[in-house]
């Protein structure tokens, strides 16, 4: 199997496993995370092939939609690479960049720690659709989805969770601005990852400035 086979493969299953999934986390976001990787590793020496097989596999199975079971993501990233004759090797990286992908693991100080080119050109594009007009929308997507309040003046966002804190919160939507999306910038691995984030953290400042406004009553 040659590689464009196998891509296309993964497209495929991809699309089929995240049918009816929550649409802050679909077909769509994998596929706004697979282009914004592209989009970063042309200007970032790395493997293209495991950054393009990682983004497009780095949500199949988000532990929040699994009853919080981190290990089902990487495990079903791996038993659908195995079927694809892929080297063991590249299985091995694509598993680990499922495995440390997502921002509640920066919360966690005994959290296993990897690293490669690879994974910070896919963590950056995953939290670039965390942001901007899109992270917004996907924002109160999910906390729709949640039935989350969208905002409750008496409830202030946690800016010291733990892990734990994080993945069990029910706060207002409009907390996970404080607690997360504006956090993401001065996160970003890559200098075209933060070039684009600046952008869309300025985005959802100037939204953020308007809803107060508005909830306020101000002009």
């Amino acid at each position: 199997m040659n590689k464009k086979e196998i891509i296309n493969n993964t497209i495929h299953f991809v699309k089929e496993t995240l049918k009816g999934t929550e649409s802050g986390h679909d077909w769509f976001h994998i596929e706004r995370v697979y282009r914004n990787a592209l989009l970063i590793s042309s200007d970032e020496k790395a493997n293209e092939f495991i950054v393009v097989l990682a983004a497009l596999l780095h949500d199949i199975a988000d532990a929040k939609f699994n009853n919080g079971d981190e290990a089902v993501g990487p495990q079903k990233a791996y038993e659908f690479l195995i079927t694809q004759q892929i080297d063991q090797e590249i299985i091995t990286h694509i598993v680990n960049i499922v495995k440390h992908i997502s921002f509640k693991n920066s919360l966690s100080k005994n959290e296993k720690t990897f690293y490669s080119n690879e994974l910070n050109i896919v963590q950056d594009a995953d939290r670039l659709d965390a942001i901007g007009a899109i992270g917004i929308a996907r924002c109160f997507n999910y906390g729709g989805f949640k039935n989350r309040e969208i905002y409750n003046p008496k409830i202030e966002p946690n800016l010291n969770m733990t892990k734990e804190e994080y993945k069990n919160s029910s706060a207002p939507t409009l907390n996970h601005f404080y607690e997360k999306l504006l956090l993401l910038k001065d996160t970003m691995n890559t200098k075209a990852g933060a070039r684009i984030a600046l952008n869309r953290h300025r985005f959802m400042e100037e939204f953020l400035e308007q809803f107060h406004a508005e909830w306020e009553g101000r002009k």
